[in-house]
This record gives structure tokens, C-alpha cells and sequence, in this order.
């Protein structure tokens, strides 16, 4: 079974990442790969994303024109993405209390099937 990337949590990582200091869309997309557990995000949405939230004032960007080479975009969050980062942490609690609910109802689940499991006679006995 597969997941989709993250879905609508893709913003909250990258404003995560942006918090901790601004950073080229390149070295975004490497710094997740490199952190979260599971990062399934490609390079394409991470971009996407960056054009959304450049979009909303979440972020803002400029060209970076220090090294040699082809200018660089740097990406850095605002006051506005700090705001909505909180607006998503709350969200992730949300979601983590859900599936704290979910593992803990499975795991409930799973014990008693294999006490009925367990208590169910073996063939051997059955026949005797």
C-alpha cells in the first residue's frame, strides 16, 4: 500500500524547514530527504508548493547572485508563514491524535483475536 506525499501537510513541512533558515528549493528538497522519516515529497511539488506559498505571503524569495553559476532562487518565511505554520501544527495534532486513536483500537483488535485465537482448541485435541 502506498501514500500520497504528504498531501496538504507538504506546506507545513517545507515552512518547518524555512524556519530554520532560508534556503535554495534544491536544498529543500534535500534536507527532507535527508530528516524526515518515510519523505516521499519529489522535486516538482516542493516547487509547486514554494510557488503557493510565495503566492499567499507565506514566503518570499530572491535571487541569489554570490556564487558563480546560474543565480539562485533562496526561499525564506515571513511573519504570515510563521502564522500559518501554527495553523498547521495545530492540524497535525489533530491528525496525530487520530492516529493514535487508530493504532490503539488495531492493537486492541489484534490482542483479542489472538486470544481467540489461542483459545480455540488444536486439531489434535479436536479429535480426540
Amino acid at each position: 500500500m502506498t501514500f500520497q506525499n504528504y498531501g496538504r501537510f507538504l506546506p507545513a513541512f517545507i515552512l518547518l524547514f524555512l524556519w530554520k533558515k532560508p534556503a535554495y528549493g534544491s536544498e529543500l528538497v534535500h534536507d527532507m530527504k535527508e530528516s524526515i522519516p518515510h519523505d516521499r515529497s519529489d522535486a516538482p511539488a516542493v516547487y509547486r508548493t514554494l510557488n503557493d506559498l510565495e503566492k499567499k505571503e507565506a514566503v518570499t524569495s530572491r535571487w541569489d547572485t554570490s556564487e558563480k553559476g546560474a543565480p539562485k532562487k533562496i526561499y525564506s518565511i515571513t511573519d504570515k508563514g510563521v502564522k500559518l505554520l501554527g495553523e498547521y501544527q495545530l492540524g497535525v495534532e489533530q491528525k496525530k491524535r487520530n492516529m493514535e486513536f487508530f493504532l490503539s483500537q488495531y492493537e486492541t483488535l489484534m490482542e483479542r483475536e489472538q486470544e481467540a485465537e489461542e483459545s480455540k482448541p488444536s486439531k489434535k485435541e479436536h479429535i480426540k
